[in-house]
């Protein structure tokens, strides 16, 4: 009997694998060189189908909910993605690439607030990753709330002085281009 329980969390790591290796090769390069849409979703469909063959029953659902919801994210299905990436954070709250994603699918489904929502449970579950306070400046900018904007763009900006090289080309930040204090702050040099 463990021999055969050993085995079949053996299968259960190597689907959770497969799964999590579709998605990657959609995302890893994505930015420098996409797909094309109808690749990049086949590819996604197979990392679901992948994942339709794990058992309901499978101890870190929170996983199996995470690359569900990312691959529906990947496909760009933002409102399929949002109740698999919400039950995989109410599974495990403390999750970063979960609230990351949750707040992804929430801006482009036109839900700041909730965005915002989101990441500000990565800040409670993660309060010294960069990534979130960047996030959380795009989405306040775009909340239009300049003051919550550039204290979480500076708090970004002095975790990791990386982040500048991005301003210029984030179009979340355009409603803030023209105030004095916003490029006050993007053109400090570290």
């Amino acid at each position: 009997m463990a021999h055969t329980d050993r085995i079949r969390r053996q299968q259960i790591r190597q689907l959770v694998r497969e799964a999590e290796g579709y998605l990657d090769l959609v995302s890893v390069l994505s930015d420098q060189w996409p797909l094309r849409t109808e690749v990049r979703d086949r590819v996604a469909e197979r990392a679901l189908a992948t994942l339709a063959r794990l058992p309901d029953s499978m101890t870190d659902r929170s996983t199996l909910l995470l690359l569900r919801g990312q691959a529906y994210r990947v496909m760009e299905r933002f409102a399929d993605a949002v109740p698999a990436l919400e039950e995989a954070a109410a599974l495990d709250k403390d999750n970063l690439s979960t609230h990351l994603a949750l707040g992804w699918c929430y801006k482009r489904l036109g839900r700041i607030d909730m965005a915002i929502e989101s990441l500000q449970n990565a800040q409670q579950a993660e309060p010294e990753e960069a990534i979130v306070y960047y996030n959380l400046a795009c989405y306040w900018s775009l909340a239009k709330d300049k003051q919550h904007a550039l204290e979480n763009l500076s708090r970004a900006l002095a975790m990791d002085a990386n982040y500048r090289d991005l301003i210029d080309s984030e179009s979340d930040f355009d409603g803030l281009r023209g105030d004095p204090d916003f490029q006050a702050l993007a053109a400090v040099i570290v």
